[in-house]
C-alpha cells in the first residue's frame, strides 16, 4: 500500500510524473533503436525478441506518458470521481502489448529449434548493446519506481516492472550468445540452440511480469477491493465511540485515489450534530488505512438494545422531528402509564396540535406496546422575542423567597434573585446553591416545589425558573 500523498502539491506532482515518464519514453527510443539493430546484423532472436520487447515497451511508456498527463485531471461534471481509471486503463493495455510479445517470440523460436534454422552471428557491439540496454533498464526502473511509490501511480509501477524484468531478459539473452559462440568455438553443435531457448525463457519472464499486471489492473478496473483492506477498516472502527455496527464498507480505487462508501448505524436518539461528529471520526478511521481517501458515510438510524422505555418514547418523537420532555412512567397494577411534555410552535391552532400529538401518541403505543395510555401536556413553543419593560429590584419580594428558601434544608444557598417585568408579567429568576453529590431527580423536585411555594406566597409572579449550582462551583 502507498503512502499518503498529504504534503505534495498537485502542481509537483504531475511535473514530477511527467518528466520521469517522458525521460522513460525518450530512453525506450534508444534502446530499442540500438536492439533492432544489432539483432538484424546478428541473426540472434534472443537480441530481436529484445528489440520487440523494447518496442513493445516503447509504445507502453508512450501510453503511459499520455495517461498521467490526463489521469491528474480533477474532477468534472462528465468525470464526477476524476480521471484516475485513465492509468489503471493504461496499465491493462501494457499487459495487452506484453501477451502479444510472447506470442511472437514463442512462434519464432519454435520455428528455430524444430524446422529452420539460423546462423547466429554474434559480435562485440551486440554485447554492448546489451550491456547497455541494462544499465539503461535500471536507472528507467529505479527513477519510475520511486515515483511510482512516491505518488501511489499504478501506470507508472507498471512500466517500472517492465523495465526490471528487461534487465533480466536481456541478461538471459547475452548468456546465451555467450554460449552460442561457445559452441561454434569449440564445436559443440547442440549449443547453436541456446539462442532461441534463451528466447523462450525471455518469454516466460514476460508472460510472469504479464500475469502480475493483469492481475492487478483487472481488479482496479472491476474495483476489486484491495486485499485485506476492508478487515483493517472495519478493525479501526472499533475505536470509533457511538458507533453501534458497520453495515458495508465498500472501496475502489481510481488512480491513486481511494474511494470508500460506508453505511454505519447510530443509536437513533443521536442528534444531528453528534451524527456528524461520528460520520467525521469514521472518515479519520478509514483514513488511517487508506491516506487520502474520497470517504463517503451514509449513518443509519437504529434501535439500541441498551434502550430503556424512556429512550424508545423520545426515539419516536424524534422521527416526528418533535422533542418530548419531563417524560415520566408509572406502573399502576401491572399497567404503564406515559406522562410527557412536548412543545408546539405557538402559531398551532388547537385542533392542528392535538393531531399531532394524537398521531404521536398512537405511533408510541404501536413502537412500545407495553404502555397502556399516554398522556401529553402540550405547550407552545416560542417563536417570537418579548421585549421587557424593566429590570427590577424588590427587597420584600426578595426577602420573602429567601424565607421560603429555609425551608428546604438541601438548599445550602440563594443568590442573584432577579425580578423582570415582561408586557406586564412578573419573571423572577434565581441560583440556589446544592450538594454536589445530591441526584438531579431530587434537585428537581425541590426545584418544582419551590417554585410552587413561591408562586403561592407571590400569586402576582408569572414564571419562575431556578438555576441549581452545585456547591463546589458557588465557593469559586
Amino acid at each position: 500500500m502507498a503512502g499518503s500523498l498529504a504534503g505534495y502539491s498537485p502542481d509537483s506532482m504531475r511535473a514530477e510524473k511527467r518528466a520521469v515518464a517522458g525521460n522513460s519514453v525518450l530512453a525506450a527510443i534508444a534502446v530499442t533503436t540500438l536492439k533492432i539493430a544489432v539483432g538484424i546484423t546478428t541473426g540472434s532472436l534472443g537480441i530481436l525478441s529484445e528489440a520487440a520487447h523494447s518496442g513493445l515497451d516503447l509504445v507502453a511508456a508512450i501510453v503511459t506518458l499520455l495517461s498521467v498527463r490526463v489521469s491528474d485531471k480533477p474532477a468534472d461534471a462528465e468525470h464526477q470521481y476524476g480521471h484516475g481509471k485513465v492509468e489503471n486503463f493504461s496499465a491493462f493495455i501494457e499487459t495487452g502489448l506484453l501477451l502479444l510479445t510472447c506470442v511472437w517470440i514463442v512462434y519464432e523460436a519454435c520455428k528455430r529449434l524444430f524446422f529452420h534454422r539460423v546462423e547466429i552471428e554474434p559480435s562485440l557491439m551486440a554485447f554492448m548493446v546489451l550491456f547497455v540496454s541494462m544499465g539503461v533498464d535500471f536507472w528507467r526502473s529505479r527513477a519510475l519506481g520511486r515515483i511510482a511509490s512516491k505518488y501511489d501511480s499504478q501506470a507508472l509501477e507498471a512500466d517500472a516492472l517492465h523495465f526490471s524484468t528487461d534487465i533480466w531478459s536481456s541478461g538471459v539473452v547475452v548468456l546465451g550468445l555467450l554460449l552460442v559462440a561457445l559452441g561454434r568455438r569449440y564445436g559443440v553443435v547442440w549449443l547453436q540452440a541456446a539462442d532461441p531457448v534463451a528466447a523462450l525463457f525471455v518469454a516466460g519472464v514476460v508472460v510472469y511480469v504479464s500475469s502480475r499486471l493483469a492481475r492487478k489492473t483487472i481488479d482496479a478496473l472491476l474495483d476489486a477491493a484491495p486485499s485485506d483492506v476492508r478487515n483493517r477498516i472495519l478493525s479501526a472502527l472499533r475505536g470509533v465511540d457511538g458507533l453501534l455496527e458497520v453495515d458495508r464498507v465498500r472501496i475502489r480505487r481510481a488512480g491513486n485515489r481511494y474511494f470508500a462508501d460506508l453505511s454505519v448505524s447510530l443509536a437513533r436518539n443521536v442528534t444531528f450534530q453528534r451524527s456528524e461528529q461520528v460520520a467525521d471520526a469514521v472518515t479519520a478511521a478509514v483514513r488511517e488505512v487508506l491516506p487520502n481517501a474520497d470517504v463517503v458515510v451514509h449513518p443509519v438510524p437504529r434501535a439500541d438494545r441498551k434502550e430503556n422505555i424512556f429512550d424508545r418514547v423520545r426515539a419516536v418523537a424524534t422521527r416526528h422531528n418533535l422533542n418530548v420532555h419531563d417524560v415520566s412512567v408509572q406502573d399502576l397494577h401491572g399497567r404503564l402509564h406515559v406522562e410527557q411534555h412536548l412543545e408546539l410552535h405557538e402559531e398551532l391552532s388547537l385542533k392542528d396540535a392535538h393531531d399531532r400529538v394524537s398521531l404521536l401518541e398512537s405511533e408510541i403505543r404501536s413502537d412500545v406496546p407495553e404502555i397502556s395510555s399516554i398522556l401529553t401536556h402540550i405547550e407552545s413553543e416560542p417563536a417570537t422575542i418579548e421585549t421587557g419593560d424593566e429590570i427590577v429590584r424588590d427587597a420584600a419580594l426578595e426577602k420573602k423567597l429567601k424565607t421560603i428558601v429555609k425551608e428546604f434544608p438541601e438548599v445550602l444557598d440563594v443568590h442573584e434573585v432577579e425580578v423582570k417585568r415582561v408586557r406586564g408579567r412578573i419573571y423572577v429568576s434565581c441560583h440556589c446553591t446544592f450538594s454536589d453529590e445530591l441526584p438531579l431527580s431530587r434537585v428537581h423536585e425541590i426545584q418544582t416545589e419551590l417554585e410552587i411555594r413561591f408562586k403561592q406566597e407571590a400569586p402576582e409572579l408569572f414564571r419562575v425558573l431556578i438555576h441549581p449550582e452545585p456547591m463546589t462551583d458557588n465557593r469559586r
